[in-house]
């Protein structure tokens, strides 16, 4: 009985359901003194129930069949992540003082990437996602290369005249993938042209205008479509598969029927 509790699935599901309430409801900023604690002793509570269900699939399982299993790999690297803030609420250690502890606090949020382990058919995404990435992981480099080139030389251009945007190479990367993204693409083409005159004002909007369609309407126009025909590429792959056998028992069946 002890065992089923924790190697069923659909209640493992539903304590994952729990977790991710009382993680969210945590997240409040106006709550009592006794909703905190009895959040915090539900998250705590939870955190143990986890520890013992990886305790009994490591017992039945072994360790070489436990690990054998990615998602139980991600359950265990999930649920180390939380001990530290169990073991500072199990004997009231105080974590104020200690930055590093606190970062470990705020990684319990992580717990809730379990529940993607029951979504229907996240197996096949994320094989889709990880033969994408590897299709195009040439064009992504190339963009990278893309914005790095841009970003260092729009700091030089731009330094002087909009350094909240462009004061060194790491602010312009951020500032030259907003304009890619094309939201909002304009605001800081126009912030440059308000305080330059003449030729410059002009110049400026053209070079943030061939920014905006190199990078932000043909290459991520690129990226996409590279990453989302190698995602279906298995689908096609297979149905065009059947429809070769087809062929081929249509042909055999012609050449038995014409004898």
């Amino acid at each position: 009985m002890f065992k089923r509790f924790f190697l069923n699935d659909n209640i493992i599901l539903g304590v994952i359901i729990l977790n991710s309430f009382t993680i969210l409801f945590g997240a409040f900023d106006n709550l009592s003194t006794s909703q905190i604690n009895l959040i915090t002793i539900a998250d705590n509570s939870i955190t143990i129930v986890f520890i013992i269900e990886m305790i009994v699939k490591l017992f039945v399982l072994k360790v070489k069949g436990y690990f054998s299993s990615n998602w139980n790999s991600l359950d265990c690297f999930l649920v180390l992540l939380s001990i530290p803030a169990l073991i500072s609420w199990a004997f009231d250690i105080s974590l104020s003082n200690l930055s590093f502890f606190l970062v470990f606090r705020v990684l319990r949020v992580f717990k809730s990437f379990r529940f993607l382990k029951f979504v229907p058919g996240i197996t096949e995404l994320i094989k889709g996602v990880q033969r994408a990435l590897k299709t195009s992981v040439v064009i992504i480099l190339g963009f990278c290369i893309y914005i790095f080139i841009i970003g260092i030389f729009s700091t030089y251009l731009f330094q002087n005249i909009a350094p909240e945007h462009f004061s060194n190479p790491l602010t312009s990367f951020y500032s030259i993938f907003k304009i890619f993204t094309v939201d909002g693409w304009y605001e800081i083409p126009e912030q440059i042209s308000a305080s330059t005159e003449g030729a410059i004002s002009f110049l400026s909007k053209l070079y943030f205008v061939f920014i905006l369609v190199t990078g932000g309407i043909f290459g991520l126009s690129l990226v996409n479509s590279i990453f989302v025909e190698a995602m279906l590429s298995d689908n096609t792959d297979d149905i065009s598969q059947k429809i070769d056998k087809l062929e081929k028992k249509l042909d055999n069946y012609m050449k038995d029927k014409t004898k």
